[in-house]
């Protein structure tokens, strides 16, 4: 039996792009005994597996040859099968965040951004500066930004020598730009014998010692300077779009006041362990996931959930991690401990989403591999083709063939998808829209049908009992019995029906007997159990008609009940119906305008129930949608496989009874309030109780994929204009360099419009 592959975490700093985790996650890969690599640009994290891990040295000597920085993060390391504590929530994945919580994102960090050891800090010329040069940066310059600072000093004095002694200008200019690029030389020799030889680096050193060689040594100094500058401002933009999602650590606070037997402490909030009190004063936010003990107050649940609206809560209430108590003192008993709060799991969620790499990014990450050495070649071909076939000027064709060289940097390509889909995840996380993956965003977008169970989705998931009725006639004793023994069978239930029914047995102080060996559940019809009475069913009208405990008499008190919204179930003993209850659940208060946002979205919306038909159809007319009833479980993935027949389908349900229809669509979203299952069981999930925040969830996926594609547009569209204005002997190689840089911003800061992005 093979041991468990070991997994080792490190912080490298300096990436800004996906064409860097490349060329890392290809260098790493070759180490002894490493069997998977996983680099996350957004997290400055590389993630390694292996029966036999490599020693943090090597791995921060290595990274350190390439340009990075590198070092383990605290806590890293674990075995393989600690990590696949949540798989559920990876889609098969092995992301490993079950056990490190509390150091990528434990609270009591959460308010510590500002000492270099930052969560998402970037710094993205890493390499240590020289001792000689250390400290004398200007404050204004980005952290890491010394080799930008040296190519100018090396270029400026170059200038100024030059001026001085113009006839050996040519010679001291050669040597400016060697000097200037040799570090660049070292990383792209380093990336060229681990498995990268065709990478930007490359690319610059070919392009710089080419103009040497035909005489353009000023050109030559002025390209290796204005890369440096652009990888500065690269760093600069990816730093942005890190701060976007740093917000999701700030909103718990780093210390609590924990009561203890009435003496109040202040302690970290790591500190606090579940069953522990705390009081929570106006103006504090919450330090972990609680239920309220004493006290009522307004809520702001906006930085969890993206609510707006302070929400009331009061003794027996649940609040979140975050969660700013405005106006009441509240006396909290702690439910989850500070690494496994709601906090921790959404900051868990968005990080492996980043991970997750949507169709679209893996065919650029594949493009981008042929498409480097098809440049090169290219370029190679405008260099020689037209002196060798038209005896055209072989200074003039190098020249050019060098810009094009230049331009043909993927840089711009390959980061276009990333980082509009991690800003896209960061908002959603904001507003309590939690997508698990670009997959899920480019899935989303591309839907059309939408699927909705409804029982605590479309409906508020609260039914109460409205009506119970006995059959053959009897009195208030035989109605108080016959409910008392449904609510004998449904005991230990967690359906919204059967808590109901006890519910309205226990508010009528009734004597709920006890099962003789527990209760039996069938999907989608009932549950029985044995009394000392006998055999107690509670199940629907079909099952009890199938049963033949349900007497013809009692079909029209059934359809009245039903036609009037209601749900009905029948309560036999023994094969005899003893009584008829209904219930009713009422429609979210958003649902009907929910729904005709999707519609407006062009997207159509059916209701899968395996309630009564009729009670089915009167709650979808009341919202307008389509209505499929008395499915049983099997029934609704039969429903969602013809309805995918004509394109992708997400489903939507609670998280708790919907596993199976979640996992089989398309894309399942949960509405689960936060909930563990309905943060782990879908591949989205709404904090909110909203039906409206699945058309703002389908919006923010299509908000996303068009600027993917805008991405792309600025990327491609910026290097065929180069490209035509250079084969015209219009483009200079500072104005070459120039343009994959200012492509490699562009769309890194249109990517970030979408951190700005808010509801209509």
């Amino acid at each position: 039996m093979n041991a468990p592959a070991a997994t080792q975490r490190y912080r490298v700093e300096g990436m800004d792009c996906a064409a860097c985790a490349l060329k890392i996650e290809t260098a790493v890969q070759r180490l002894p005994g490493v069997t998977d690599v996983a680099v996350n640009v957004a997290l400055q994290r590389l993630t390694i597996q292996g029966e036999a891990q490599p020693g943090a040295a090597d791995v921060a000597a290595l990274l350190k040859r390439l340009g990075y920085a590198a070092r383990p993060e605290p806590g890293g390391a674990t075995a393989g099968a600690a990590g696949r504590a949540h798989a559920p929530c990876c889609d098969g994945g092995d992301h490993d965040h079950a056990h490190d919580h509390a150091h990528a994102h434990s609270p009591g960090d959460h308010g510590r951004h500002d000492d270099g050891d930052d969560h998402f800090g970037h710094s993205h010329a890493p390499e240590a500066a020289p001792s000689w040069f250390a400290g004398r940066m200007p404050a204004w310059m980005p952290a890491g930004s010394w080799p930008t600072l040296l190519a100018m000093l090396i270029v400026a004095t170059a200038f100024v020598v030059a001026w001085i002694v113009p006839e050996w200008s040519r010679a001291i200019w050669s040597v400016a730009t060697l000097i200037a690029v040799a570090p660049i030389a070292r990383r792209a020799w380093t990336a060229a014998i681990t498995g990268s030889p065709f990478t930007i680096e490359t690319l610059l050193v070919v392009a710089a010692v080419g103009a040497l060689v035909i005489g353009e040594s000023v050109e030559a100094a002025a390209v290796v300077v204005l890369f440096n500058i652009g990888e500065m401002l690269e760093g600069v933009a990816a730093g942005r779009a890190r701060a976007g999602v740093t917000a999701l650590l700030d909103v718990v606070p780093r210390t609590a006041l924990r009561d203890r037997n009435g003496t109040l402490e202040t302690v970290g909030v790591d500190a606090l362990a579940v069953g522990d009190a705390v009081v929570v004063r106006p103006g504090d936010r919450a330090p972990s996931d609680g239920e309220i003990l004493s006290g009522v107050s307004d809520m702001n649940e906006a930085p969890v959930t993206g609510e707006s609206t302070p929400v009331t809560r009061r003794a027996g209430d649940k609040i979140y991690a975050g969660a700013i108590n405005l106006t009441g003192e509240l006396r909290v008993r702690i439910t989850s401990a500070a690494a496994d709060n709601t906090i921790a799991r959404i900051i868990a969620m968005v990080e492996e989403a980043q991970e997750k790499k949507a169709p679209i990014e893996r065919f650029i990450n594949r493009f981008s591999r042929w498409y480097t050495p098809a440049a090169m070649a290219f370029a190679a071909l405008v260099a020689v083709l037209p002196p060798l076939l038209a005896g055209q000027p072989w200074d003039v064709w190098i020249y050019r063939g060098l810009a094009v060289l230049l331009i043909a940097c993927p840089c711009a390509l390959v980061i276009s998808t990333p980082a509009a889909i991690a800003a896209a995840i960061a908002n959603g996380a904001r507003r309590g829209l939690l997508a698990k993956g670009g997959a899920t965003l480019e899935t989303l977008a591309h839907v059309r049908t939408i699927a909705f169970d409804k029982t605590g989705t479309l409906t508020r998931g609260e039914p109460r009992v409205t009506d119970v009725t006995p059959l053959g006639g009897g009195d208030a004793a035989q109605i108080d019995a016959a409910l008392a023994k449904a609510a004998a069978v449904e005991m230990g239930s967690s359906h919204p029906l059967g808590l109901a029914i006890i519910a309205e047995a226990e508010a009528r102080g009734l004597a709920i007997p006890r099962t003789l060996d527990g209760s039996a559940a069938t999907a989608g019809k009932g549950v029985s159990g044995q009394l000392d009475s006998g055999l107690v069913s509670v199940g629907s009208p079909r099952q009890a008609r199938e049963a033949g405990a349900l007497p013809a008499s009692a079909d029209a008190l059934v359809t009245q009940l039903e036609t009037d919204g209601k749900t009905v179930v029948v309560v036999s003993e023994d094969g005899v119906a003893l009584a008829v209850i209904a219930l009713r659940d009422e429609p979210r208060d958003d649902a009907a305008a929910g729904v005709a946002e999707l519609k407006a979205l062009g997207v159509t919306p059916v209701m899968l129930t395996g309630d009564n038909t009729r009670t089915a159809d009167a709650i979808g007319a009341k919202l307008g949608l389509a209505v499929q009833a008395e499915l049983l479980p099997g029934d609704k993935l039969a429903a969602i496989e013809r309805l995918q027949r004509s394109g992708p389908v997400a489903m939507v349900g609670d998280g708790i009874n919907d596993a199976p229809a979640l996992a089989a669509a398309s894309v399942g979203v949960a509405m689960g309030g936060g909930t563990d299952v309905a943060l782990e069981t879908a591949d989205a999930a709404l904090l909110r109780n909203r039906i409206g925040d699945v058309a703002s969830l389908i919006r923010l996926a299509r908000a996303g994929m068009g600027n993917i594609r805008q991405n792309l547009v600025i990327a491609l569209g910026l290097k065929a204009v180069f490209l035509v204005t250079t084969l015209f002997g219009e483009t200079p190689l500072w104005m070459a360099i120039l343009a994959d840089t200012g492509a490699t911003v562009l769309v890194t800061a249109n990517a970030l419009r979408l951190l700005r992005l808010r509801e209509a």
